[in-house]
């Protein structure tokens, strides 16, 4: 049997999930449906969605509405006569007129209901969780609110950063990908229950701002904004190569309290992390002893 496969979806993570779709004997995808080409860069450099350049290599249709209520979206969806809808990060919620047409199945990176919406994996790095992982589910016209199909768990280890655990339920999404397709028939959806439910937000530069006021609080933030926006202090300066030293003890914040090869052991109101690099706004990143060095920071002071 092949299932016949329409897909919605836009960045690296649905772009792996497409793949698995395509490489799969029993799987048909025979339209895309994207973002819009979007503005990359400090030159504005109008680049393709990762979905796009994927299906175009496939020679698979692509289209890329502004919305799904577009004019002639529906009938192209409708007109493919799919037997699933397939969802994962696409960027925007599907109407009823698509939602049916076929069953519609979303690729959800958090363990519903916790974290509906757009920074689930940030989330719960920001909320130092120890278990997260994917959930399939119905799609219906709420912000992941539909019933939940199938959910593979992982347990995250203390020092995992943003991209090895994107990495991590990417790869496990796929998985459920072609699991929840071909055991459809047999799941019972299970509704979700939405006095437990969380809904977090998209991620915006301001959130990288740290105070130094809790160690393991700065420390979670460097692991969930890996990439983007990174951590800094309020006058810009960026900090890098961070590992936790301790969580209970008190300190002054920003105060140097040691140094430790080419790092600096720096406190917080509550707790200390070790410090690599460091990055005054507008300059190079240099190793976190060398720049205190340089500025005359001995123990006791801070070091900004």
């Amino acid at each position: 049997m092949s299932y016949k496969i329409v897909y919605m979806g836009t960045p690296h993570y649905a772009k792996e999930i497409l793949a698995t779709l395509i490489d799969a004997d029993d799987m048909d995808v025979s339209l895309v449906l994207t973002q819009p080409d979007r503005p990359v860069g400090r030159k504005k450099i109008l680049t393709p969605p990762p979905v796009k350049v994927l299906a175009e290599k496939h020679d698979i249709e692509v289209l890329q509405p502004n919305r799904l209520s577009d004019e002639g979206i529906v009938e192209a969806i409708t007109a493919q006569k799919p037997d699933f809808i397939i969802v994962a990060a696409f960027g925007q919620l599907l109407p009823k007129s698509v939602l049916d047409i076929a069953p519609c199945i979303n690729l959800h990176a958090s363990l519903l209901p916790k974290y509906r919406g757009a920074s689930p994996v940030q989330q719960s790095l920001l909320n130092g969780d120890k278990v997260t992982g994917v959930t399939s589910m119905l799609m219906e016209e709420g912000l992941d609110t539909g019933p939940m199909l199938e959910k593979i768990m992982f347990e995250i280890p203390q020092d995992m950063r943003l991209h090895a655990l994107m990495e991590q339920l990417t790869n496990d999404a796929c998985t459920l990908t072609l699991s929840t397709i071909r055991n459809f028939n047999d799941i019972t959806p299970d509704a979700q229950n939405d006095t437990e439910a969380t809904l977090c937000k998209k991620i915006k530069k301001s959130d990288g701002e740290v105070d130094f006021a809790d160690a393991q609080i700065l420390y979670n933030k460097y692991r969930a904004f890996e990439g983007w926006p990174g951590i800094f202090a309020s006058n810009g300066t960026k900090f890098d190569e961070i590992s936790l030293v301790e969580s209970e003890k008190e300190h002054k914040a920003f105060e140097l309290l040691g140094f430790e090869e080419d790092s600096v052991i720096v406190g917080c109101s509550k707790g200390s992390v070790k410090i690599g690099t460091i990055q005054p706004a507008s300059k190079k990143p240099v190793e976190a002893k060398a720049y205190c060095v340089g500025r005359g920071i001995k123990v006791g002071d801070h070091i900004i």
